[in-house]
Parts: structure tokens; sequence; C-alpha cells
């Protein structure tokens, strides 16, 4: 799946003159302007005016954009504004169902595809349960059974969002943790071979991050979102990207340690985040199961710096108000130091949208 107007994967280093060698860099610019102007006219109607200020690019530079984006259906013009004395500005307007992506969550008991338009909002779902111990030709069997009744001609792809730890960039899934029939699974081209479209392949936190940052835009740069449900993952946003890792591995915050003396985790060790959290769920204990995810995300937030944190995943949304109020009692209270805390407000769909959303970040997000 190459991103429309992305970067030349040609080698720097082969360009034969100058003028070759530039070839890259003007791809790469054009990519990631029309990236930054999409991802301003995500947040609401715009003028070029707006665009300029907000991106930092010149008015020329954004006319230029703006006319290649309405050219390619993107954005439309819709409306003026009057700002003052002179002539109204004219708004741009995101044309959000010019393209469509699919986005599927996989959990241990359950499928779940949805179907989002280019602002990220939800047009339909799909729900399935999963077979207890399930193998690779089973769900990809399931998936495109849901996946059929939703194919549209607008269709970009399929992004899936699975379990770890897995490599993102061959979409092979290594060592699904609790799933033993998943070793080495070539997850991408199986589901590639039997839907017959582009699929990206990456980690539920991962995905999930993504859709928190696709639909807030530009502005949002720095967050964690934590995933609490059979087991407790983190999505890391540093600097507005993806934080993934050397192997896709990081976000792992689940399996790190919290208790010495605490029970042993499914990864072998003792005292993870995700044991002890888990036990005092099991045993019915929510201010305990509540203040572990406070403690984890306060240290992520004294290590990384960020300014948001988002809540999600089953647990979380069985009880919002208590993990809410769990997370808060940790953090910093130091008025320099401001972290806003939330629920996500796409509820149990945030993993499946964010796969999708990879998808759309793929085509129209900024070229890495």
């Amino acid at each position: 799946m190459r991103p429309r107007g992305g970067l030349d994967t040609t080698p720097f280093g082969n360009a034969r003159s100058c003028h070759h060698a530039a070839v890259p860099n003007l791809r790469f610019l054009r990519g990631y302007n029309d990236a930054v102007v999409l991802g301003l006219a995500r947040s609401g109607a715009v003028t070029r005016v707006d665009l300029a200020e907000r991106s930092g690019l010149t008015p020329q530079a954004v006319s230029k954009v703006v006319g290649r984006l309405i050219a390619d259906g993107l954005l439309v013009e819709s409306g003026t504004r009057n700002v003052g004395v002179g002539k109204p500005r004219t708004l741009l307007k995101l044309v959000a169902d010019s393209r469509l992506a699919l986005g599927a969550q996989v959990e241990r008991d359950e499928l779940r595809v949805v179907l989002t338009d280019l602002a990220g909002d939800v047009l339909d779902r799909a729900v399935a349960p999963l077979p207890a111990d399930f193998a690779p030709e089973t769900f990809v069997a399931e998936l495109a059974r849901l996946v059929d009744p939703l194919r549209d001609e607008r269709l970009l792809g399929v992004g899936i969002g699975f379990v770890g730890p897995l490599d993102h960039r061959t979409g092979v899934v290594h060592d699904a943790t609790a799933l033993p029939k998943w070793h080495d699974v070539p997850l991408r081209e199986l589901a590639e071979h039997r839907l017959g479209l582009p699929v990206v392949v990456d980690k539920d936190t991962n995905a999930a991050i993504v859709a928190e940052s696709w639909r807030r835009g530009e502005e949002w740069r720095d967050a964690v979102l934590v995933l609490v449900g059979t087991g407790v993952g983190v999505g890391l946003l540093l600097d507005g990207r993806v934080h993934r890792g050397a192997r896709t591995n990081a976000g792992e915050y689940g399996h790190t340690t919290i208790r010495l003396d605490g029970p042993r985790c499914v990864c072998g060790r003792t005292g993870c985040v995700e044991a002890v959290h888990n036990l005092a769920a099991r045993a019915g204990d929510l201010a305990a199961a509540t203040a572990v995810v406070g403690t984890a995300v306060a240290d992520l937030v004294q290590l990384l710096d960020v300014d948001h944190v988002v809540l999600a995943g089953r647990a979380v949304l069985a009880e919002p108000e208590a993990y809410l109020a769990g997370v808060r009692a940790a953090l910093p209270t130091a008025q320099w130091l401001p972290v806003a805390v939330g629920v996500t407000p796409l509820a149990d769909d945030v993993v499946a949208a964010g796969a999708a959303m990879l998808v759309l970040s793929e085509f129209y997000g900024r070229p890495r």
C-alpha cells in the first residue's frame, strides 16, 4: 500500500545527480503538506488563511495544496466567513465520505469490524465471537465473512489491530499472548490473499492511539492511551508520531514490574502491572485495581512528559468513573504540569476504528 504523493522508496544514495536526489524530497514535501492540511481540515471548516497560520506554510503553498485536494475530491469549498472589513473568506470542508477504510479488532474471544470515513467517524460495524484458541485460518475466514457486506468502491483497505508481540512492518504476528496457535503467522499476507485488499497490521494499542490522534487533529502531540481489558497495554504518541520501538514492542507496560512479591504473570514474570491489576479485579477490589492503573499511568507521565492520557478497554468502560478517579489521584499535582485525563469517546470501537485509521494514515497521513 503506497501513500498518494508519499515518500519515494528509492535510496537517496542511488541518485545519479542533484536533480534526481531532489525528486524524493519534493515528493516527501508534497505528501507532508497535503497531510498537514488534511489534518487541520479534519478538525472542522477552515479558510486558506487559517491553514497558513496554523500550518506554517506560505499562502502560496496552501493554495497549491488546497487545489490538489479539491481536484482529488478530498476538500470542497463550502460557504464563507466574514472577518472584519473586506471580502468574506471561503470556507473549506473535508469531504469525509470520499474515502473509506475498514478496521478490525481481534480480542481473544471476539472480532469487531468497523467502517470509517476520512474523518474517522464510524459508519457501520459488525461483531462476532471467536472460538477459544482460534487458529489463523479460522480468524481469516471470519474476518472475510464480516468484511464482505461492508465492501464499497471508496474502500482503501483493511487495518487489523491484534495482540502482540508482532512486527508492524512485515505484518507477522510472532507470539500472540495467550494464543498458542499464533507463532510467526504472516497475518498481513494471509488477510490480503483472502480479502483481495491492502492490509495493515499493528498492535491493538497502537491502533487505539492512532484513532485518538487522527480524530483530534494536528495539534494533539504527546499522549498515552492505556488499554485495560484482559490485559494492560499502552499506545504512545510522542511529538505527533506513534512510537512503536525497534520491534513494534513499545507499550508493553502491562509486563513491567510494579510489585516485586506480586502474582505470577502469563508472561512468566512476577508482579507485572497486568497480573496485579487482574488479581485485584477478579477479587472484586475495584479500588485496588484502579490504583494499580493510576500508579502505572503516573509513572508513564513522569517518564514521557505527556499532557494527555486516554483510558480505554472493557474494564475501563465497565467502571469509567472509578478508573478516572484512580488515575487522577495518582498523577502529579503541580500547576505547571497539567495532564488532561479522559475516557475514549469511541468506546468499544476505539481499536477497530484506529485500525481503519492506520489505513487512512498510509494514504493521507504524514509520510514516514
